[in-house]
């Protein structure tokens, strides 16, 4: 079966990072299409240029007209999932930035998280094997690219590594309404981040192995931020006090 990339911001970041073979697929005339190309000549691919229906049948992904087939995943520099246990034994700075997913199955809300993960130099995020979105070309796109270069440690049991998480030295903090102010709170030192369901919240355990509860101050009207962009709020945050 082929490995397909798609979207344009998920190629370019192919293009620019990886040592890429393969085809570069294009459906549309425009500077975006332009700048692949010369990326593409670059690197001596193949360009072809097909109509939307011909890309349709090649993938059935979203791929707003970009789509570049390689012929291994290793040529995009993909990194490896992380194993937890090693991650916890040999870590070593004193600030850290750990992200733990806690039932986030829609993929474009985790692919959104992936991407603000990368820019905010997350160490490594945790999910659960189960009740968890996983890496598709869905979630590649929505990241941007992204989860080709973020540490993903999945695991069989959350509130077990949770408990490791706070053995290595993390303090914990769980996003919820009704928490501590975000500004209000010190984030120095390593830090873990939970993140919940947008419809559950944390799950109860989970929530009771908390440090602390965390939220953000905002003046709306609706109940809630979108879990990506509470998210990457937090993680900005976050990253302010400790750099």
């Amino acid at each position: 079966m082929a490995n397909y990339i798609t979207d344009f911001h998920g190629c370019e970041e192919a293009l620019k990072k990886g040592d890429v073979e393969g085809v570069l697929y294009l459906s549309k005339q425009s500077k975006r299409a332009m700048i692949l190309k010369k990326m593409a000549e670059v690197k001596e691919l193949k360009i072809k240029n097909i109509s939307i229906d011909e890309m349709d049948k090649m993938s059935s992904v979203d791929h707003r007209g970009f789509l570049l087939q390689i012929k291994n995943k290793s040529t995009t520099h993909k990194k490896e999932q992380v194993s937890f246990e090693t991650f916890i034994e040999t870590f070593d700075k004193d600030n850290g930035l750990v992200v733990i997913l806690d039932s986030i199955t829609d993929p474009h809300n985790y692919g959104a998280i992936l991407r603000s993960c990368d820019q905010f130099g997350v160490d490594l995020v945790i999910i659960p094997s189960r009740r968890s979105a996983s890496e598709t070309p869905v979630v590649s796109r929505v990241s941007a690219g992204a989860v080709n270069y973020v540490n993903v440690a999945v695991v069989t049991n959350l509130n077990r590594a949770i408990k490791q998480v706070k053995k290595a030295g993390f303090w914990v903090y769980g996003a919820d309404m009704g928490g501590k102010s975000a500004p209000d709170i010190d984030f120095k030192g390593r830090v873990a981040l939970i993140m919940g369901s947008e419809g559950t919240g944390m799950h109860q355990k989970v929530k009771e192995s908390c440090d602390g509860i965390v939220s953000i101050p905002t003046k709306g009207n609706v109940d809630s931020l979108n879990v990506s962009v509470a998210t990457g709020i937090l993680l900005y945050e976050i990253s302010r006090q400790q750099n």
